[in-house]
C-alpha cells in the first residue's frame, strides 16, 4: 500500500527527473484536443518547474489521431491530450499511442481511470448529469432510466447523437443495462424531447432558463462555470431556479466523462513526455484542474474548487470505461435506428 508520504517522496523525486531531462531535452510537443484557455496556466507552470519548452497543436481529437496516423514514424508529437475515454481508446486502437511505466502515475491515478496497458491516464472528470427547472418540476427523475418515462413527455433537452458525451452515455446505458434495454431508453428519450437535439452543454441549460424545457442533461462543469463566473444566459438568478440530480445513486452511479492523455508511440522527447504526464498528476495540476475549469480531479484526495464543490458529493459510475469505449458504434446504431438527430 502507498502511503501518503511516500507518494510524496515519488514526486519529488520525478521533479528531479524531469529538471535534469530538461537540461538534456528542452522540450515537448503537444496534441491536444482541450481547447480551454485555463490550461495555459499548467502548461506555464510546467515550463517554469522544468524548463521544458511547450510546443503545441491544437485541434479536433479524430484530426489529431489521423494526423499522428499520417505522420507515423515521422510524427513530432510527444503527448496526445483529448477529452472522453472514447477518443483515448480510439488513439489506442489506431496505435499513435505506447505503454509506459511510471510509479508516479500507478500511484496517483486510480486503476479505473488509466489503460489496462498504460497507453492512457485519466487527469481530471466531469459527471453527466441531470438539471431541471425546480419551478416547473416537483418530481426531478432519479436514474437516466426515468429520462424515458413518458410522464416527463415534451420537457427533454439533451445534445445530438454526434456528440460523443452522448455516444459515452448511451454506451454506459448499453453496458450497465444490456442493448434491448438501451434501444427502448433511447427510444423513450425520444419521445420526450422538447425540441430537436440542438447546440452544446450550456446551451441545455439555457433551454432551462428559457422554458424550452423542463429537463436537461450536462456535464457539471459547463454549470459549475456559471457559478463561478458570467455565463451569457445563466444570470445568478436564474441559475437559483435551476435544481439537480446526481443520477443513479442507488443503482450504477452518475456517468463520468474523462479527459486523460498518452504518450505518443513515436515520441521523440519520450522522457519529457513521461515527466508532463506526471505533473498533470499533481496535486498543483489536479487543483487547477477544479479551479481553473470546474472540473473533477482524478486524484482522490485533491480539494475542489468552491464552484465544484457548490454541488455536492455523489457516487460516481464504477463501469469499466474501455467497455463503455468500445460500445461506441452500437450506441450510435440504436440512435439511427430510434431517430435520435
Amino acid at each position: 500500500m502507498i502511503t501518503k508520504t511516500s507518494t510524496k517522496l515519488v514526486i519529488a523525486a520525478t521533479a528531479s527527473v524531469i529538471a535534469t531531462t530538461a537540461i538534456a531535452e528542452g522540450e515537448l510537443n503537444l496534441y491536444s484536443s482541450r481547447h480551454y484557455d485555463t490550461d495555459e496556466r499548467l502548461y506555464s507552470d510546467f515550463t517554469e518547474l522544468t524548463g521544458i519548452t511547450i510546443n503545441r497543436i491544437e485541434g479536433n481529437a479524430d484530426e489529431l489521431i489521423a494526423r499522428m496516423e499520417a505522420e507515423g514514424a515521422n510524427s513530432p508529437a510527444d503527448v496526445l491530450l483529448t477529452v472522453d475515454t472514447s477518443r483515448l481508446e480510439r488513439a489506442k486502437d489506431a496505435g499513435v499511442l505506447q505503454s509506459i511505466d511510471s510509479e508516479v502515475l500507478e500511484a496517483r491515478i486510480p486503476v479505473s481511470l488509466q489503460d489496462a496497458d498504460n497507453q492512457w491516464f485519466g487527469f481530471s472528470q466531469r459527471a453527466r448529469i441531470i438539471f431541471y427547472d425546480k419551478t416547473d418540476v416537483t418530481n426531478p427523475p432519479m436514474d437516466y432510466v426515468a429520462l424515458a418515462d413518458p410522464a416527463y413527455e415534451g420537457q427533454v433537452c439533451h445534445r445530438s447523437s454526434t456528440n460523443v458525451y452522448s455516444q459515452t452515455l448511451l454506451s454506459a446505458v448499453i453496458e450497465n443495462h444490456g442493448a434491448e434495454a438501451a434501444k427502448g431508453w433511447a427510444e423513450g428519450v425520444v419521445n420526450n424531447f422538447a425540441r430537436d437535439p440542438q447546440g452544446g452543454d450550456t446551451d441545455q441549460l439555457r433551454g432551462l432558463v428559457s422554458g424550452e424545457c423542463d429537463i436537461a442533461i450536462s456535464n457539471t462543469y459547463y454549470f459549475a462555470r456559471a457559478l463561478r463566473k458570467d455565463v451569457d444566459g445563466l444570470s445568478a438568478d436564474a441559475l437559483a431556479n435551476i435544481g439537480w440530480v446526481f443520477p443513479a445513486q442507488n443503482a450504477e452511479g452518475a456517468h463520468m466523462n474523462l479527459s486523460g492523455g498518452g504518450v505518443a508511440a513515436n515520441a521523440p522527447n519520450r522522457d519529457n513526455a513521461i515527466a508532463f504526464l506526471e505533473y498533470l498528476a499533481s496535486d498543483q495540476a489536479q487543483q487547477y484542474f477544479s479551479a481553473g475549469n470546474d472540473e473533477y480531479p482524478a486524484v482522490p484526495g485533491v480539494g475542489l474548487s468552491e464552484s465544484v464543490a457548490t454541488l455536492g458529493l455523489f457516487r460516481p459510475d464504477a463501469v469499466d470505461l474501455t467497455k463503455v469505449a468500445k460500445n461506441v458504434p452500437e450506441a450510435q446504431t440504436i440512435f439511427n435506428e430510434v431517430g435520435w438527430e
